[in-house]
């Protein structure tokens, strides 16, 4: 391929001359070369090149810069396949780059930023964590030559707060925009105030679905571009009834694809980690059964927990024939709707959908936020099926009657704005410097009684004044990427003494969970958790995982598979604990451990619990079952939890909704402690009528008699 033959290599040419690195008269003759090393290309990059070219988008280009030169904001439509989240950065990089700043792109999921990332960087040549990187939440992948990033929209938020204008930046591109992430919304509003700031910062909008007109609408009557995805007709088949177990007929409907079907990768959509594990497991196991007559069929799982080199796994090739002659082997990728927009895997030629996600909920009335399966958008549901539609005609399995479709599925995913705990968000707008949160220009502004729930926790937690405004400690809350109530448990514990084990039990409550729990295995699982386990509860147990670890697992995965422990979450809580320590050195928080051995050790740990979950607090009742406090919602501890006891007062981190309400992750705490470190929310003037209220009040009168006898003693 020759530079004349190549118009997009002509345009690389010219910017070699213009901006790259010096080259010699031989290097000019051999041919293009990188303008970011200085190399002349790879063969493999002319390989792909040639595949870029075939994309929707690439034919768009020209159209796209024209907009680019006369707008400062572009709403871009791409359907899936259109090559829109590989390559309109690049365009963005080679139009933009002489300018000496980054392109920045951002995610909904950091699995997305991840692979995404990785195939560029091999798409442009270069190294990957060198001029093509990513970031995400504890991890940076990105080196002072990086000129595109890709990464979790909150990371720019976060960004945000250090730079408020985003200076290293020339453009940025919200892609996935119609999945509607809290960041993703925070962000749109803010890049129109930056955009006032900085009217050369280039700003594109993008997804594969949305309502183009009330984007257009938002941004002003910014140009919108669409661009149709490389797409083959896709047929749709229902079922005639609702199903009763949507998992046992997506496991039965992949089973018989591969024994029926023509050969052809399946994408199979399911709501989170521990049922796509089972999923895997119970195909993997009728599959084992087939026989060698019957295609060799490759099982793989994606979802967000998964660790890089595992989700690589789905770009991988299906099986060859087993014999000369015959069909050849079959993939199944098992995964959450992290394939839905986000990644595109080549090869799918069938998708099951069984119509369900996770989404967050939040009841504002009774504090309570929860991972709830909900049914799907009709949005989400084409996107799933236009899956299938990518190499070949494809097929889409929809395990739900079409009446489902046409009557009850919304036509778009709910923003998740009006559905989550604000407390994170408004903590993010006020360090941001947005104090008139009412006014602040979101796109679906959330229910008052919601923005009121978090101003009134930020205001418990003392990171805001009683006037709304940020305080101090709610400066150095902003600063950690942790919920609210871990940030100030953290930066309060140095005052106990203990801020060292309070860094590892947030580190440990950042990550998935690290005990594991296999089908068959329960009872030796169960019994190697006791040998961590605390009389005092499960932030105790945490704790005791993480210095076994240390002493005797780290690296020693025969050590973690001994004691059913997860080795990539131990890994994980060990990168994240340094994280936050290096902001807790940054903002001169004391790591201070009590003296191991004493009384006073672990009781000065719980005790910095209270500091950030005061307000998740449960009473064991004459009743025999748990009532959160203030809120007076019935509670059971959680199976998972170690406490073999039933202690009066508990702090929880999590309230679970399932078949019953659960909390989870629960330590037990003494009353007086809630007193002391929260008066002001355990005001009992203004506290409703119930077991909890009747024993606050006689703690407080008893110690005030031991005051007044104590003050009368030193008197004397």
């Amino acid at each position: 391929m020759t530079e004349t033959a190549n118009p997009y290599l002509a345009h690389l040419e010219s910017k070699t001359h213009k901006s790259g690195p010096k080259l010699s008269q031989t290097e000019i003759e051999a041919g293009p070369t990188n303008i970011y090393n200085g190399r002349p290309f790879s063969p493999k990059y002319y390989e792909i090149l040639a595949k870029r070219q075939a994309l929707p988008v690439f034919a768009r280009r020209d159209e796209f810069l024209s907009q680019l030169h006369s707008s400062q904001f572009i709403i871009l439509v791409g359907e899936t396949g259109s090559g829109k989240t590989t390559q309109i950065p690049q365009f963005l990089v080679h139009e933009l780059q002489p300018k000496g700043k980054m392109i920045g792109c951002t995610q909904p999921r950091r699995v997305a930023a991840m692979s995404v990332s990785r195939r560029v960087a091999e798409e442009m040549d270069v190294e990957y964590g060198q001029e093509v990187g990513y970031s995400i939440r504890f991890e940076d992948f990105t080196s002072p030559k990086t000129v595109l990033k890709y990464m979790t929209d909150g990371m720019l938020l976060r960004e945000a707060m250090a730079d408020p204008t985003l200076s290293k930046y020339s453009a940025i591109v919200l892609d996935e925009a119609h999945e509607r992430t809290v960041a993703t919304d925070i962000l749109m509003g803010l890049m129109k105030q930056v955009a006032q700031k900085r009217p050369d910062l280039k700003i594109v909008v993008m997804s594969a679905t949305l309502d183009a007109q009330k984007f257009q609408k938002y941004f002003e009557g910014a140009p919108l571009l669409m661009v149709s995805g490389r797409t083959f007709n896709v047929d749709i088949f229902y079922t005639p009834e609702p199903e009763k177990d949507y998992l046992e007929a997506a496991v039965r409907t992949a089973l018989h694809i591969h024994l029926e079907e023509e050969p052809g990768d399946v994408l199979l959509f399911l709501t989170g980690e521990e049922e796509i594990e089972e999923a895997c497991l119970r195909i993997r196991k009728e599959a084992s059964q087939f026989g060698r007559d019957v295609p060799e069929l490759r099982v793989v799982p994606l979802y967000s927990s998964l660790p890089p080199y595992m989700q690589q796994r789905i770009f991988e090739a299906a099986p060859p024939p087993r014999r000369p002659g015959d069909p050849p082997g079959r993939k199944i990728v098992v995964s959450t709707n992290i394939a839905e927009t986000s990644l595109t895997i080549d090869g799918i030629v069938y998708v099951i959908d069984p119509g369900f996600s996770k989404q967050k909920v939040y009841n504002p009335r009774v504090r309570v936020e929860s991972l709830l399966v909900s049914p799907i958008s009709k949005a989400s549901a084409q996107q799933r099926s236009g899956r299938a539609g990518r190499t070949r005609a494809g097929k889409c399995f929809r395990l739900y009657p079409e009446r489902v479709f046409h009557r009850d599925l919304q036509e778009q995913t709910y923003p998740e704005i009006l559905r989550c705990n604000l407390g994170a968000v408004v903590l993010e707008l006020k360090k941001l410097g947005i104090d008139d949160l009412v006014h602040f220009d979101f796109m679906d502004p959330p229910a008052p009684e919601t923005l009121m729930r978090a101003l009134e926790l930020l205001n418990y937690l003392g990171a805001l004044d009683d006037e709304g405004d940020l305080t101090q400690i709610g400066r150095r809350m902003g600063e950690f990427p942790l919920d609210p109530q871990l940030s100030k448990m953290l930066i309060a514990s140095a005052d106990y003494g203990c801020s060292n084990e309070m860094l590892t039990i947030v580190s440990m409550l950042s990550v998935q969970n690290c005990f594991v729990r296999p089908r068959d295995k329960q009872k030796a699982a169960d019994d190697a958790k006791r040998n961590f386990a605390h009389s005092d509860g499960d932030h105790l147990t945490l704790l005791n995982v993480f210095h076994a670890y240390k002493q005797d697992g780290e690296g020693n995965q025969d050590w973690c598979h001994k004691n059913f422990l997860n080795p990539r979450a131990l890994k994980s809580a060990d990168d994240v604990r340094t994280q936050l320590q290096r902001i807790m050195e940054r903002l001169k928080i004391s790591l201070v451990s009590p003296k191991f051995g004493t009384v006073a050790y672990y009781t000065q740990i719980r005790q910095a619990l209270v500091l950030g979950f005061f307000m998740q607090v449960a009473h064991l009742e004459r009743s025999g079952t748990y009532l959160t406090v203030k809120d007076n919602q019935i509670v059971r501890i959680h199976p998972s939890s170690v406490l073999d006891s039933t202690p009066e007062w508990v702090l929880y981190n999590e309230y679970v909704l399932t078949t019953q309400n659960f909390i989870r992750t629960v330590s037990s705490v003494r009353p007086e402690w809630l007193l002391e470190m929260a008066p002001h929310y355990y005001d009992l003037d203004r506290f409703p009528a119930c077991d909890a209220k009747r024993a606050l009040e006689a703690i407080k009168i008893r110690t005030a008699k031991e005051k007044y006898l104590a003050e009368k003693r030193r008197k004397l």
